[in-house]
């Protein structure tokens, strides 16, 4: 009988709020439910009680400073790879046999973050000892000679990889985040009612829903700018920013205060979906939030940018809209497109959550597995 594979999935820290960390959370569920695997994680910190039929294994070297915390992280875990069949990481470390590029490619975020930038932050960026570990870490990973396979959730990111690296097309492999379509679902509108009022906005008036932390990233400014035009339309800010109090008076300063609803971090996002009318990511760079795969399935229509790797399903005016984060013209007219075809509503809601149901948890385990398989057998 063929024994298991032993798999090591490597992510620093889980936090609640972060979509690669849900991503991970979710494929471990997933990988670990399958008798083929025999899943390890190793980890500095996995909280909230998430756990499952994988082993945790705790990694957690002493440091000083983000950059000591980081590349402590990155010794401790190489030199636990070699207990493994297949190590999969989705940090930028070098060595490890599969890389996850969940995060997407550090040198081109910089490059997005950089367009909303002053000078001071561009600077500091510039002259960052942290930025330059990572550009060169993700460097040496991306040619190192024991990566085997790159998982990428987005064309974005494949082609990203490809162009600035050099590595490989048949090295390059794509596999969409997964969703539980039976979690997210239409019929989480039944919260429509209950969390309208909650929030004091009409039943019957239009709303968009954002969620995501880091509101520069994610385009909250250009959310908010947009949204102004329709008196009808509420906006819904689900999301933690350290800076939430300058978005608020942003709001207030665009004269829509009334209308923009910041609700912080939520624990549980679907009674958000299902109050929303659709959800609006005018994100900087996102190599595939899972905010956006979640929408879908509950049926919203999605308007995001062209960096986000949820544009790859997007299909204009079917499913969602698809602007430049920084157009604000632009998602001023899809969104007045939106709410001009009120009629058109449920086609759209139906096309939204027919994107979405391929797209399971089983199904994505499945191409993981297949994967990992593959590549024992060529070894």
């Amino acid at each position: 009988m063929t024994r298991p594979i032993r798999l090591a999935i490597v992510r620093q820290k889980y936090s609640p709020h972060g979509g690669a960390e849900r991503f991970v959370a979710r494929a471990l569920h997933a990988l670990s439910a399958r008798a083929a695997l025999n899943v390890t994680l190793l980890a500095r910190e996995w909280q909230d009680g998430i756990d499952g039929a994988w082993r945790h294994e705790k990694i957690d070297p002493p440091y000083a400073g983000r950059l000591g915390r980081d590349r402590g992280f990155a010794r401790a875990a190489q030199r636990r790879f070699g207990d493994f069949d297949l190590v999969q990481s989705h940090e930028r470390i070098p060595g490890a046999a599969v890389f996850r590029a969940g995060d997407g490619v550090h040198a081109g975020w910089l490059e997005q973050q950089a367009r909303v930038q002053g000078l001071t932050g561009k600077l500091t960026r510039i002259l960052s000892p942290y930025h330059h570990y990572l550009l060169a870490a993700e460097d040496e990973m991306f040619r190192h000679p024991a990566l085997r396979m790159v998982i990428c959730n987005s064309r974005i990111v494949r082609n990203e990889i490809a162009g600035r690296f050099g590595v490989a097309d048949d090295k390059l492999v794509l596999v969409y985040n997964g969703v539980d379509t039976e979690l997210f679902h239409p019929g989480l509108a039944r919260h429509r009612v209950a969390e309208r009022r909650a929030r004091n906005i009409p039943d019957d008036a239009p709303l968009l829903a954002f969620v995501g932390s880091g509101f520069a990233r994610k385009g909250v400014a250009t959310a908010l700018a947009a949204v102004q035009p329709y008196p009808e339309l509420h906006l819904l800010v689900a999301g933690r920013d350290k800076n939430a109090a300058r978005y608020r008076r942003r709001a207030e300063t665009l004269g829509i205060a009334s209308r923009v609803h910041f609700l912080d971090a939520v624990a549980d996002v679907k009674p958000i979906y299902g109050a929303a009318d659709a959800l609006v990511l005018p994100t900087l760079y996102d190599p595939f939030p899972n905010v956006c795969v979640e929408a879908l399935a509950c049926g919203l229509p999605v308007f995001t940018s062209p960096m986000c790797g949820a544009a790859d399903w997007i299909a204009d005016e079917r499913n969602g809209w698809i602007n430049d984060a920084l157009d604000v013209e632009g998602y001023r007219r899809a969104i007045g497109t939106w709410l001009a075809r009120r009629d058109d509503w449920p086609a759209l809601r139906a096309a939204a959550r027919a994107t979405a149901e391929p797209h399971t948890l089983a199904a994505m385990a499945r191409e993981l597995e297949v994967l990992y398989a593959r590549l024992l057998a060529a070894s």
